[in-house]
């Protein structure tokens, strides 16, 4: 799937209140080496199932460490979030997103699979002071660069000493500038970690 920034109707998911109808279904998919059901809705990033940049980052990230204070910046309906949550159960995941459709429905997917330590906000409910042990994320490129580097402005920072942050991102949207821009701009640390079918997956550490 191509991260065209918009849904099926025309919608940009990284709007707060998307005009599609909120009309829910069951989907049936992979996590964390789990087959589970989930649901999804218009209006939100990749309702059709597990986004290919998504599905690289599970694939090349190492799995996460057992406990610790966890984030997916731009959860969407919750694949990262869940998954993060499935591998380590003593965990806090939090997963924020813009989108209150995406937030409401990835706290009902955690909820469905039993994941207490899974929850998702909008931004503007997560404390200025709050640090983060591990970031996962598929960050939402076509917001534009400006947007973006406030994103990630936002949420790279975080990190605690001794976090990590995975970011995956298309190669020929610009995934080797943005490597660039975080070690130039943020000054973090900021390697390229794998490359898979034409995606970087960039691993950015506290400085």
């Amino acid at each position: 799937m191509t991260d065209t920034g918009r849904t099926d109707s025309g919608d940009h998911y990284f709007t707060a209140r998307p005009a599609t109808p909120d009309e829910r279904r069951p989907l049936d998919v992979t996590l964390a080496g789990r087959r589970v059901t989930v649901e999804v809705a218009p209006g939100i990033f990749s309702p059709g199932g597990l986004d290919k940049g998504t599905a690289i980052l599970f694939d090349e990230v190492p799995d996460p460490p057992p406990s610790g204070r966890f984030l997916d910046v731009g959860c969407g309906w919750g694949p990262i979030a869940l998954t993060l949550g499935l591998l380590s159960e003593h965990a806090e995941v939090l997963g924020v997103d813009v989108n209150e459709r995406s937030v409401d429905l990835t706290n009902r997917n955690a909820a469905a699979l039993g994941l207490g330590h899974v929850r998702a906000v909008t931004p503007d409910a997560v404390g200025d002071d709050t640090a983060y042990d591990l970031i996962w994320s598929n960050p939402p490129i076509r917001i534009g660069k400006a947007a973006l580097h406030d994103l990630l402005r936002t949420w790279l920072p975080r990190l605690a000493p001794g976090g990590e942050a995975y970011l995956v991102v298309q190669k020929n949207l610009g995934s080797d500038s943005l490597q660039r821009w975080i070690e130039s701009d943020l000054g973090m640390p900021c390697a390229r970690f794998a490359t898979n079918k034409g995606f970087r997956v960039l691993h950015v550490t506290h400085p």
